[in-house]
């Protein structure tokens, strides 16, 4: 599925979001399948393809389980990931 570039970037900020709210950081992980909860139902599908692109830029790390794939945020990319989040936040206020 193409993922347009505004809700591209509004999933992208969404995950991010989250996962800098509830501090999951390094060592720190989430379930995979816990990122798109709380998007609206026509956007979950997205969000699945925005996290993999994620992962794959190294973004979002992974932790592989025997109870299935964990992430959490790369702290080395701490600022890039909180100069995203500003940026978004800024250009996108109603």
């Amino acid at each position: 599925m193409k993922v347009s570039n505004d809700d591209y970037n509004a999933i992208k900020a969404a995950i991010l979001r989250k996962l800098v709210i509830q501090n999951i950081w390094g060592a720190k992980h989430t379930a995979y399948d816990n990122l798109p909860k709380g998007l609206p139902k026509d956007k979950r599908g997205l969000a699945k393809e925005v996290a993999d692109s994620l992962i794959k830029d190294g973004t979002i790390l992974e932790k592989p389980t025997n109870y299935g794939l964990h992430v959490s945020l790369n702290p080395n990319k701490a600022l890039e990931i909180k100069a995203f989040l500003l940026t978004y936040n800024k250009n996108n206020m109603v």
